[in-house]
């Protein structure tokens, strides 16, 4: 990542992300009851506050989920910061995937630090009892971002294999 706009741009997303994460947990921890929803939109879309332990789908491993965890998420925030490092310069949708998953990792180990509960999740997407596990800001980062991370390491694969081919033709 040598140019300073891809640094910016890195910067500018991955904060606004974490800050966004930070008020929302705060917000719904200061105005949601416990395990009791407020409706959204129908029981489609409601908001309940839940403290989560585990990692994403309620992965746990015993009672030391949280250090455990806690510990997960630097190692992968260290390696991140390798592949934003490594990162094209220009690479704007690898900058911004790498950023949504660093902020979403960095807003969760924020609440692994500063709350004994856990993380806090609020938001609450199904149908009836067909239910997605409650979220947050960073878990949907996370999610975004990897998705938009996979998509383009697909994509340079495609282009680098065509490269090669390209080359192998040549007489």
């Amino acid at each position: 990542m040598a140019s300073g706009a891809d640094r910016r741009h890195f910067w500018a997303t991955a904060a606004a992300i974490v800050v966004a994460d930070v008020v929302t947990k705060l917000v719904a921890v200061s105005y949601l009851t416990r395990h009791q929803p407020v409706s959204v939109i129908g029981d489609t879309v409601q908001l309940r506050l839940v403290y989560n332990q585990c990692a994403a789908f309620g992965v746990c491993v015993g009672e030391h989920s949280r250090w455990i965890f806690f510990a997960l998420a630097i190692a992968a925030l260290f390696v991140l910061g390798s592949m934003v490092r490594a990162t094209r310069p220009g690479d704007n949708v690898r900058i911004v995937a790498l950023a949504l998953v660093c902020a979403g990792a960095l807003g969760n180990l924020i609440d692994r630090i500063r709350n004994p509960l856990g993380v806090v999740d609020f938001v609450d997407v199904g149908i009836g009892a067909l239910r997605w596990p409650t979220f947050n800001v960073a878990d949907s980062a996370i999610t975004v971002g990897a998705i938009a991370l996979a998509v383009s390491l697909w994509l340079e694969g495609r282009h680098q294999e065509r490269a090669k081919e390209a080359q192998a033709a040549e007489p």
